[in-house]
């Protein structure tokens, strides 16, 4: 009786179907466990793969996270792009930029955990990545382009540094939903609660734009 090995076949001749699985896979396991925990084995067995499979496309296990970790940002950076701040009025680009952050962080958390598990290891594995730095510097540009079309129009004052302001939209969502337990019990309120999300998030666009104002 002959063996059906159709499916094995197809991965096999489908390469991009097959590292894409094994990324989902890693994706998920770096996540929860960082570099140090996660497991080859694991990552094979969500992908439905085998560990020489994930050596031959990614190298090692460095290799692979380094790779997962590239997609994450180059990820929400093309996310940003889709949102087309540049058609949009200088403070209505903002705010875009703003509620648009927080939103890509409350439905893709493993990006936050990725990021903290990266900073772990110092960056050292983006430090070497030359798609990361292409990426960062063009919405950097972006974001300049809007200070300066806001301060043209009356609307936003002259000198703010764009790669400030993208650190603080960052971290004002950040800070809040990576501490969200720990902030729950401190303050006595779910943070999590839709009601305390949906106060947050006007807090955070109206600071972001208050800073920006004409003097």
């Amino acid at each position: 009786m002959k063996m059906d090995t159709t499916p094995e076949k197809a991965r096999i001749r489908d390469p991009e179907a097959t590292q894409k699985r094994i990324l989902d896979a890693a994706k998920k396991e770096f996540a929860k466990k960082g570099l140090g925990g996660a497991r080859i084995d694991e990552v094979a067995e969500r992908a439905k793969s085998n560990k020489r499979m994930i050596y031959h496309y990614f190298g090692n296990k460095e290799q692979l996270f380094q790779r997962v970790i590239e997609d994450a940002y180059l990820d929400i950076r093309a996310a940003e792009q889709k949102l087309n701040l540049e058609q949009l009025p200088p403070r209505d680009a903002i705010e875009t930029l703003v509620r648009f952050t927080w939103n890509y962080y409350l439905k893709h958390p493993e990006f936050l955990t990725l990021v903290n598990s990266e900073n772990l290891h110092r960056a050292k594995h983006l430090k070497s990545s030359e798609v990361i730095q292409e990426a960062h510097s063009s919405m950097v540009n972006t974001v300049s382009l809007i200070l300066d079309r806001g301060v043209q129009e009356g609307v936003f004052r002259a000198g703010i540094d764009p790669v400030q302001l993208n650190i603080t939209i960052a971290a004002i969502g950040y800070y809040y939903l990576t501490n969200r337990f720990t902030g729950s019990i401190i303050y006595g309120r779910d943070l999590m609660d839709p009601q305390a999300l949906e106060a947050r998030i006007q807090f955070n666009i109206e600071t972001i734009l208050r800073t920006l104002g004409p003097d």
